[in-house]
C-alpha cells in the first residue's frame, strides 16, 4: 500500500521570539523542517508533500540550496488556516489509494518506530492517532471558577495522524468549516471512530525557545546511543 505524508509547516515565530517561522530555525546546524522531512524517508513514504506559507516558499528553496538538502519532496502553498493547508496538501495527491500521514513540520524528532506503527494501524483500521498520558494535574476553567479533573481521563495528542487516504480525503471534501482541533476530530465529525495508540515523549513540538534546547539534547543523546542510525540527514 502506497504511503504518503503531508508535512504542515505553517507555524510562526511569535512564541519563539524569532523573526522567521520556527520550522526554519537551526536545530543542530540544520533547519528544523529538514529534520522533520528526513524522519519520513526511512519509513518508505511514497511521496512527501510540504505545505509552506506562500511568502516563505522562496526562503525554503534558498535553504535547500544552502544546506544541500536533496531529499525529493513537493512544496505547495498553504492556506490561511491549518485546515486549508491540509486540504491543499490532500488535493495535491492525485490518487485516493494508500495511506497518508499528516504531520507537524515543527515535530522534528518523530521516530521511525512511531511512523511505522501509525501507518500499520491506519492500514488495518483506517486511522491511527498517537497520544500520551498527561503528567501534570489539570483543571477545567469555567468563567471565573475552575475545578480539578482526573487527568487519567485525558490524553495529549501528537502527530503524525495517519489515515486511509480515501477516508480523510472524503472527510475534508465534505467539510467547509475549519472548527476542528485536528484531523482526527474532523474525521470523528463524519461519524468515523478513530484508533488511538501510544505516542512518544520525545516527539515534542517546537513551540518555545526551551523546546529547541530539549530537542538539541535529545538529538545529541540519540547520536551517542546510536551514532550510525541517528544520522538521517543526507
Amino acid at each position: 500500500m502506497e504511503k504518503s505524508v503531508i508535512i504542515v509547516a505553517g507555524g510562526s515565530g511569535s512564541r519563539m521570539n524569532s523573526t522567521i517561522p520556527k520550522q526554519f530555525l537551526l536545530l543542530e546546524n540544520l533547519p528544523v523542517l529538514m529534520h522533520t522531512i528526513s524522519a519520513f524517508i526511512n519509513a518508505g513514504c511514497f511521496s512527501i508533500t510540504v505545505v509552506i506559507p506562500h511568502q516563505y516558499i522562496e526562503l525554503w528553496s534558498q535553504l535547500c540550496t544552502q544546506y544541500a538538502f536533496t531529499i525529493n519532496h513537493k512544496v505547495i502553498a498553504g492556506g490561511n488556516t491549518r485546515f486549508e493547508s491540509v486540504k491543499n496538501g490532500l488535493n495535491s495527491i492525485e490518487t485516493v489509494e494508500g495511506t497518508v500521514a499528516i504531520h507537524d513540520g515543527a515535530r522534528p524528532l518523530v521516530s521511525l518506530n512511531l511512523i511505522k506503527t501509525a501507518f500499520k494501524l491506519a492500514e488495518e483500521t483506517g486511522s491511527a492517532v498517537p497520544c500520551c498520558d498527561l503528567s501534570d494535574s489539570i483543571r477545567f476553567i469555567d468563567g471565573p471558577t475552575s475545578k480539578s479533573v482526573p487527568r487519567n481521563l485525558y490524553k495529549s495528542v501528537q502527530t503524525p495522524q495517519c489515515f486511509k487516504l480515501s477516508l480523510i480525503k472524503s472527510a475534508y471534501l465534505s467539510t467547509d468549516t475549519d472548527d476542528f482541533n485536528d484531523d482526527a476530530s474532523l474525521l470523528e465529525a463524519q461519524g468515523v471512530e478513530v484508533t488511538l495508540f501510544d505516542g512518544e515523549a520525545e516527539n515534542i513540538k517546537i513551540t518555545r525557545p526551551i523546546d529547541m534546547m530539549i530537542a538539541e539534547a535529545i538529538i545529541k543523546q540519540r547520536s551517542v546511543s546510536s551514532p550510525v542510525s541517528s544520522s538521517r540527514i543526507p
